[in-house]
């Protein structure tokens, strides 16, 4: 054994030695000695898996007993992939699509829907050839409308038992393996199809989704002083039930349209009597749709775990469903008969199974199937699962039940009929031949192994042994090699050299070794780049500085491609020292000496220059023009109007702290252009704010101008519209009654819909910011509760990037038009601009011991308190919270009934610190906002 192990050494020692010029057969035979003998003779080494020549552990004793045929081949027999005698075509789950194939499926049995989809016509003209089908080229659907004819042609006359709606999919953009909402998912893709009719010439096509599925409800608010009725009008396409606390669908209807009373710091402000007032409010169903679709809310948000969950409760539902109580105008036809339950079956609301079952329209038959649950009477149901209920409008015609599908669309359902048979036809002889070709397999491999002996493979590849033997060397001889470079590098360079980064060749012998390692196989982590990227074992991925994720002498590439021109990044070194580093990095980028920087950073370089000081004398231009603006001294005020004017005028104080931005770092900000008060206006082009509201709340939305002031922006900017208050004495009387007339005047319908919709966010917010500050004795925060926060004080604001939570949407889907329309854009409107302008301007300046938390209205003090414990280790039962004075003991309490709103500041103070609460994690948890659909077609239109 021990001259085996002698020989062993001398040949691992050839092999870090040996030039690759110098590689003959004999040391060919010699690696194969070191390399695979031991893989044939069964005693090879652990990290040998790669090598194909091992035969060990591949299974021989399986191959050598008796295998059944069946084994020899995975094709089950093609003939259970037809679809059966008068049962419907199913739809494959491409992972976790299930939630829309139940839509699919519920979609695909509205006659009426599919008949409209059957009459678009087709823009795939170039695939036609005269009046059939060119045989080469294969359909490819390129709108959604042409997608869904496709699929609902398939699912009528398809021969297959089931077909894949993956090109569907796929042209949504969505994730095949992520589970989705399916109602968030119906409610996008309704609006999606409902756009993309929308420009089809026929009415019956055009307006479909709208026939079939729009209804239109208002809410209504009742001033109790007055009696005044405001209205706001707005179309539905489902209604959202809740069923927490309630047995049957009826009841969660009615709490749907029960009457609200807005009472307290909930009160109303009524235009009539211009003060807030006690109200009643509600929703009055105008009209219903043809299928009304009942969303019942069987996912809801929990407060104890942070996650949303799903409600297993029972909802009992009948089969005919009169809905004349609940609409506004009596005496019409409103009654309905259930057509389709979606069903979602698990007990988690991230996992589980989506189906459905739906009614067939075509069939008088009623369907018999029950699954099994409690006992209810006769014509209802009770459901655990259910999510959403369909219900058709009863009539007394009998419905057409012949949709034919068009000649087109028929040809490719015939064309991809055929591809079946031809495909059932393939597979039954695939399968055969599989067999023959398992058993003649068989036999080979009994017969390989009785002729392998021991030592018969001797042939290796020379390339791969030169390749080796290089890599060995390089690797022994790197340390020696290092210390050669850091003597070059000490020397004066003469004559001409190389640059090379000074990043690089700080890390570079690093680098070295781990390319070396991964060349070699032994690496257990390789990203495949030839030039040596090196991960630090002690950092993650995301730690990684940009340096470190460049291969060797990439840090000294300026963006496009080229020698940066920044000298103090890079170093000259000799060519002997190039020549050693290039022998490891054969691939890394060369500048020699004479090299030239890039010419285009150059012009960049003195473009940003001159930029600069462009932008530093219009700076000093704009701030010598208006100094009080900048300083924000002497500024009017409309709560104490200034004696010696009539007119003031209004800017966006958005505009104004960007331009202060500009002014105080104008080599770092570009110049403000334009006063945009467009945005202070709704669509009309009236103003969203009285003037009272301008004197209290909407304050800080809004700064004053003087007269002089504004001629001077007149010069300095594009006025896009004039916003001005005037000042006027009325009457005979001394002293005469003092007016203020605005312009533009007021649009009261965009004002009034503005405060309904500000009145619903306060209430109803989700995903919002606070601020909690955390206080001690001395009003010094804590540097270990928050010490991210402990930064230079020096550093303005304005210099910080602000954070901006996920989840500020509008989680309703409703759509308008007429003159509640024009109210609806103006919401809009008005609610963009505050949500991405005017908030940047009211947002609240973070210092130090505060920390931003996203909550909701309907979330409990309890709930606020497990955040603020992660955030700052303190625990619930020591935390002391107040708000504006108030102290918040409630923890079964919401914070939308608690006064926390918006941008609140609570205030936290601890009884003791707590070092570390981590060990409470498994007990409560913060859940992460969700992605759902964002970035994918459904949110594009």
């Amino acid at each position: 054994m021990a001259p085996r192990l002698q020989l062993e050494k001398a040949a691992w020692r050839w092999a870090e030695t040996v030039r690759p010029e110098e590689v003959s057969q004999e040391h060919i035979e010699t690696a194969y000695r070191i390399w695979l003998e031991p893989c044939i003779r069964g005693v090879c080494r652990r990290n040998c898996k790669g090598n194909p020549n091992c035969l060990v552990g591949i299974g021989e004793h399986i191959w050598l007993g008796e295998i059944d045929e069946n084994s020899f081949h995975n094709i089950d027999d093609p003939n259970c992939e037809r679809r059966k005698k008068n049962s419907f075509v199913g739809l494959t789950n491409l992972g976790a699509t299930c939630y829309v194939n139940t839509f699919l499926q519920v979609w695909f049995l509205n006659l009426e829907l599919r008949q409209a989809l059957y009459l678009c016509p087709s823009t795939c003209s170039d695939y036609m050839l005269g009046d059939g089908i060119q045989e080469e080229k294969d359909y490819e659907p390129q709108t959604i409308c042409e997608h869904l004819q496709y699929l609902f042609a398939l699912l009528q006359n398809s021969n297959r038992r089931y077909i894949d709606p993956s090109g569907f999919v796929k042209a949504l953009g969505l994730d095949t393996g992520q589970q989705q909402d399916a109602q968030e998912f119906s409610k996008l893709f309704m609006s999606l199809l409902e756009d993309t009719l929308s420009k089809q010439k026929n009415p019956d096509v055009r307006n479909i989704v709208q026939q079939q599925f729009c209804g239109e409800y208002a809410y209504v608010t009742v001033c109790n002083q007055c009696g005044r009725e405001s209205k706001l009008l707005s179309k539905f396409y489902e209604l959202e039930l809740n069923i927490q606390g309630h047995k049957q669908l009826t009841d969660c209807i009615s709490e749907f349209l029960k009457e609200e009373k807005l009472e307290g710091d909930n009160r109303y402000f009524c235009e009539n009597c211009q003060s807030k007032q006690n109200a009643t409010r509600k929703i009055r169903l105008l009209s219903l749709p043809c299928t009304l679709n009942l969303q019942l809310m069987r996912f809801v948000f929990d407060r104890q775990t942070g996650h949303k969950k799903k409600l297993n409760t029972y909802i009992g539902f009948s089969e005919i469903l009169d809905m004349e109580p609940y609409v506004e105008h009596k005496g019409g036809s409103y009654v309905y008969e259930l057509s389709a339950v979606l069903i979602h079956r698990g007990v988690s609301a991230y996992s589980g199974h989506y189906i459905a079952h739906v009614k067939d329209p075509q069939s008088a038959e009623p369907s018999k199937s029950q699954t099994r649950k409690p006992k209810c009477g006769k014509g209802t149901h009770c459901s655990r699962n259910a999510y959403m209920l369909v219900y058709r409008l009863q009539t007394q015609e009998k419905p057409n039940t012949t949709v034919q599908v068009p000649a087109f669309l028929q040809e490719l359902v015939d064309r991809d009929n055929s591809k079946f048979e031809e495909w059932c036809i393939e597979m039954a002889e695939m399968r055969k031949q599989s067999v023959d070709k398992g058993k003649a397999k068989h036999e080979e491999v009994k017969e390989l192994y009785q002729r392998l002996p021991a030592g018969a493979v001797k042939a290796l590849c020379k390339e791969c042994v030169v390749e080796r033997c290089r890599i060995l060397r390089l690797k022994n001889q790197l340390n020696e090699d290092y210390k050669t470079v850091n003597n070059l590098l000490k020397a004066a360079v003469k004559g001409d050299g190389f640059w090379v980064g000074k990043s690089s060749l700080r890390s570079w012998r690093q680098l070295a070794l781990e390319q070396l390692d991964e060349q070699d196989g032994d690496a257990e982590q390789s990203n495949g780049k030839m030039n040596g990227s090196t991960l630090n074992k002690d950092e993650s991925k995301e730690e990684r500085k940009e340096e470190e994720e460049l291969n060797f002498n990439e840090d000294i590439l300026c963006p496009h491609g080229e020698l940066c021109i920044s000298e103090n990044e890079r170093r000259l070194v000799s060519k002997e020292a190039w020549s050693k580093l290039q022998q490891y990095f054969p691939k890394a980028p060369e500048f020699p000496s004479y090299k030239e920087c890039c010419s285009q950073c150059k012009i960049l370089e003195r473009e940003g220059e001159e930029n600069e000081a462009l932008h530093k004398m219009i700076a000093n231009e704009q701030k010598t023009s208006l100094p009080n603006l900048f300083q924000d001294k002497n500024r009017p005020c409309l709560s104490n109007w200034p004696e010696d004017t009539d007119v003031l005028y209004i800017v966006s104080q958005f505009f104004v702290e960007e331009w202060r931005k500009f002014v105080r770092k104008p080599t770092r900000c570009s110049p403000v252009s334009s006063v945009g008060n467009s945005a202070l206006l709704c669509p009309h082009g009236g103003l969203m704010f009285t003037f009272a509201s301008m004197t209290k709340e909407d304050s800080k939305l809004i700064a004053l101008i003087w007269p002089s002031e504004w001629q001077m922006i007149q010069k300095l900017f594009v006025v896009d519209h004039v916003i001005k208050i005037t000042r006027i004495e009325v009457g005979d009387v001394n002293p005469s009654e003092t007016q203020y007339i605005s312009e533009p005047k007021l649009c009261p319908e965009c004002r009034e819909g503005l405060l309904c919709q500000q009145q619903r966010d306060l209430r109803e917010y989700t995903q919002a910011t606070i601020y909690v500050h955390k206080v001690v004795d001395n009003k010094k925060v804590m540097k270990d509760s928050a010490p991210e926060l402990n930064v230079s004080s020096s550093e303005t604001e304005e210099d910080k990037e602000e954070a901006k939570p996920d989840g500020e949407k509008d989680p309703d889907f409703n759509q308008s038009n007429g003159g509640t329309k024009r109210q609806k854009i103006s919401h809009q409107n008005y609610i963009a601009y505050q949500k991405q302008v005017i908030r940047r301007s009211m947002r609240h300046r973070k210092v130090r011991g505060e920390k931003a938390l996203l909550v909701s209205a309907n979330q409990t003090l309890k709930e606020l308190k497990i955040q603020i414990m992660h955030a700052f280790s303190v625990a619930p039962f020591d935390q002391n919270l107040s708000i504006d004075g108030k102290i918040l003991s409630d923890d079964c309490a919401t914070l939308g009934t608690l006064g926390v709103i918006p941008e609140s500041v609570i205030l936290l103070k601890a009884d003791e610190p707590i070092a570390d609460y981590a060990a409470m994690d498994d007990v409560m948890q913060v859940c992460m906002p969700e992605e759902g659909f964002k970035g994918t077609g459904l949110l594009g239109h």
